[in-house]
């Protein structure tokens, strides 16, 4: 779905429903991922945020099987994160942000991680946040994801990404204008 600025990014109801269905069929098969959590709780939220639901069709149209990973007891929030295997295919070779897309002399790519994520409306995850979506499976044994750097790191022109390799969860520093095919990026979306 293509929006103009100021446009309301929504899904026509077929969308809303046909991403409902995908939505529940994997928080069914996946329930480590979310226990305590019933599937019910969330669809009303997300039936009463279109928005949200928008930004998740966009995850999953990327190739992210966002899924439940947590809720907020402060806020009654659940978190989205994304869940497939791999770095999200519809979002490789992309730069860490817009500052180091702009330092690029030459072999751009078309975007950075960070602008790609505010466009879908969600964020990039944290160190903490991959961390804990290890522990609740084998993500990114192939791929890499950039993840939201520290600012003291990229005040200094770093960024920061993980991966899992040799049964250990690795997270390592690039220049934010490096990109990969087998690199991209991980969001959570609070809903």
């Amino acid at each position: 779905m293509k929006t103009t600025p100021g446009t309301k990014k929504a899904l026509a109801p077929q969308q809303s429903d046909e991403l409902l269905t995908i939505l529940s069929s994997r928080f069914d098969q996946n329930p480590d991922r979310h226990r305590g959590i019933k599937w019910a709780d969330v669809k009303v939220r997300l039936q009463a945020n279109p928005q949200k639901l928008w930004s998740l069709h966009e995850m999953e149209r990327t190739g992210g099987e966002p899924d439940v990973v947590g809720r907020d007891d402060k806020t009654g929030e659940y978190f989205f994160f994304d869940c497939s295997p791999q770095s999200p295919a519809g979002r490789t070779s992309v730069c860490y942000d817009p500052e180091g897309l702009d330092s690029r002399k030459e072999h751009k790519p078309k975007t950075s991680a960070v602008e790609m994520a505010a466009a879908m409306g969600i964020e990039l995850l944290t160190e903490d946040q991959y961390r804990e979506l290890q522990t609740r499976g084998e993500f990114d044994t192939k791929s890499s994801s950039w993840l939201r750097t520290p600012t003291e790191i990229r005040k200094l022109g770093g960024a920061i990404f993980g991966d899992r390799r040799f049964g250990r969860v690795f997270v390592y520093h690039n220049g934010a204008q490096s990109y990969y095919s087998g690199r991209g990026f991980r969001g959570v979306l609070r809903v």
